[in-house]
């Protein structure tokens, strides 16, 4: 499978497009005239660049305006694409893109438009060059790849040829199929991108917000399907115009874009495993039984307060490392484990960021082949020295430089609580207050790494995305998305921040880099677990009382429901299938992090978004004052 990459779509000079898109994988690149003009090289000293990067120039873009002009507009048009051809001889590509017009004095009629191209063809073919013409969505007379492909079969010219992309039929709602009945040779490139689901002018979103397959909303399953079906053997090559991904890192946009094609490659070949697809081999993705452990990095006086903090929440102290300075903690089928080892990750992580989430086990059914599957799709593998008696854990590199673990039961990883770690005698002053597991993971990071995090957890685990909402905090702006698995024994909320004037941000901007914000842990008694709480010592988050005023009002919930709910400081909400959401949560610890509990009833399958600006502007009022250094 040949893949490739419009130059246009991350950020940087083109030396700087050119190793991130190599490093990446990618084959070769759709070369932009923006990126030819700005570069001080000449055409032949660029194409020579290219190819010293281990690249091929699939395609130069864009022409156009050019089909269907009155002269003497149409002879100035056809001089303006022999320029372009002499431009391609010296950079060394053979393929010119040429999108439908919108240029207000051309006339329309397919046979005036098919006469053009074809002598364009004449041209192209005496050159060694070829043409490809794209249907754009807001074209003027064509804008459905259906009509582009009647004007080059009536061209009736071999070195005129179709180009696909796929956001100009998803975006436009047409329908796929049709490509299946277009002969594959007479497809010259294929083009790919994403977007989300919003009702926007398609020639503005087109410039905007495209991004990479599996970020966004569109049916590029069915496209690429239908693609493959054609016999059609060239690259496919994806053409993203988006803010966030051309203003952020050119080396995290390649190695987005070679996993999104990858990922949208191996989604064909299991809808349809008879289409013969050279990729990677890996294994299915992989399905996850629940978080098998959250690992805390801490010194040894904050290990304190931290574990002060966890026997106010009912966990006791079970085992402790065979051999390093690491602790387990236990309650229901929670396992907390707190790291205060002088050297190795935890440590470097504590160095970085202070007492943090800086690990997350995941229990899967193979953790073997989740690992394989995450090294396919690009992830970095994570591995540091093993002492004696140490279990080979496999583990990937995820959010903010933390690591992700995967164990399994079928294996000896099952035993790895038994195998590594011995226990200790158990606190007699213990008291759980009924915690059952972890409930979600709230991960924080800036805006732009979102799409990248959506993808990665996508494209490894079975897991869905939920639309992206903004939650409105007092600083501005959080946009959140919850990714979960269909049975919700995997939930991760990847909440985004564009300023550290939010609750959010701050704690990104005091931790030095995205990390975990929050846990939530389950309970099937929501009332009884916040009276065993109070019992430890434990301080909710304050609510204040308009807010039980404003759910009396909005719920039909009893007098003595509310009076519960406010007694305890715990949070309300409920979906349109009848389910009902409870949460409450801890006041915030160090630099922002904090805990939450939750009880699910009647199928509630959200997060409680309605409450988060509450939950959000409580918070800020017991948090350090703006301008107060953090140490």
């Amino acid at each position: 499978m040949k893949t490739s990459i419009a130059t246009v779509s991350i950020a940087g000079d083109l030396n700087d497009k050119l190793t991130a898109i190599a490093n990446a994988g990618f084959d070769g690149i759709e070369i932009f005239e923006q990126d030819f003009i700005a570069h001080s090289g000449s055409p032949g000293e660029i194409g020579a660049m290219v190819r010293e990067h281990g690249l091929k120039i699939d395609l130069f873009q864009p022409v156009r305006d050019f089909e269907g002009l009155p002269e003497p507009l149409r002879a100035k048009a056809f001089a303006r694409i022999e320029r372009r051809f002499d431009l391609m001889e010296e950079l060394g590509t053979d393929l010119l893109l040429v999108s439908s017009t919108t240029h207000p004095e051309s006339i329309g009629g397919v046979d005036r438009i098919a006469a053009d191209f074809a002598e364009l063809g004449e041209r192209a073919a005496a050159r060694s060059m070829r043409i490809g013409y794209e249907a754009r969505a807001w074209g003027r007379y064509v804008s459905d790849y259906r009509d582009a492909w009647e004007v080059v079969r009536r061209a009736g010219h071999p070195s005129v040829g179709l180009i696909l992309d796929s956001f100009h039929t998803l975006a436009a709602n047409v329908d796929p199929d049709g490509i299946r009945a277009i002969p594959g040779d007479r497809i010259f490139h294929v083009q790919l991108a994403d977007a989300p689901k919003i009702d926007m002018d398609l020639e503005y979103m087109s410039r905007h917000y495209r991004n990479m397959p599996g970020e966004g909303d569109l049916p590029l399953l069915d496209f690429m399907c239908a693609v493959a079906t054609t016999g059609y053997d060239g690259p496919y090559s994806l053409e993203i115009l988006n803010d966030q991904v051309r203003g952020g890192s050119a080396r995290i946009a390649a190695v987005d874009g070679y996993r999104s094609i990858l990922y949208l490659a191996d989604q064909m070949h299991r809808a349809e495993p008879a289409l013969q697809i050279d990729l990677p081999e890996m294994p299915p993705k992989g399905r996850v039984l629940g978080v098998e452990f959250v690992e805390f990095s801490a010194n040894e006086k904050e290990a304190e307060i931290l574990g002060t903090m966890l026997r106010t929440l009912g966990f006791t102290p079970v085992a402790r490392h065979i051999a390093k300075s690491v602790t387990l903690w236990q309650q229901g089928d929670i396992n907390i484990v707190v790291n205060t080892e002088q050297e190795g990750f935890a440590h470097s992580s504590y160095v970085m960021h202070g007492t943090s989430v800086c690990d997350i086990g995941l229990l899967v059914e193979n953790a073997g082949a989740v690992a394989k599957r995450a090294e396919a799709l690009g992830a970095n593998l994570f591995s540091q020295r093993r002492g004696e008696g140490e279990l080979a854990i496999p583990a990937i590199r995820g959010v903010g430089g933390s690591v992700l673990h995967f164990l399994d039961r079928a294996s000896e990883l099952a035993e790895v609580w038994d195998t590594e770690f011995r226990r200790i005698n158990p606190d007699p002053a213990a008291n759980p207050v009924g915690l059952v597991n972890v409930d979600h993971i709230a991960q924080v990071m800036k805006h732009e790494e979102m799409l990248t995090w959506t993808l990665f957890y996508t494209s490894i685990f079975e897991i869905e995305k939920a639309p992206e909402v903004d939650v409105a905090d007092p600083g501005g702006v959080v946009h959140s998305r919850a990714l979960q698995s269909k049975d919700g024994s995997l939930r991760f909320t990847l909440n985004g921040v564009d300023t550290h004037r939010t609750f959010a941000g701050r704690f990104v901007s005091d931790s030095f880099g995205s990390s975990v914000q929050h846990l939530a842990f389950s309970t099937e008694d929501v009332f009884a677990t916040a009276q065993k709480l109070a019992e430890n010592g434990f301080e909710p988050l304050p609510i204040p009382e308009n807010y039980y005023r404003e759910i009396e009002s909005r719920f039909a919930l009893a007098g003595d429901t509310v009076a519960a709910l406010k007694a305890a400081n715990i949070l309300y909400d409920e979906d349109d299938t009848g389910g009902s959401y409870y949460q409450f949560y801890s006041r915030p610890y160090g630099d922002g992090f904090f805990f939450e509990v939750v009880d699910r009833r009647g199928g509630y399958n959200g997060y409680g978004a309605a409450n988060a600006p509450y939950r959000t502007a409580a918070l800020k009022r017991l948090s350090r004052p703006a301008g107060i250094p953090r140490r």
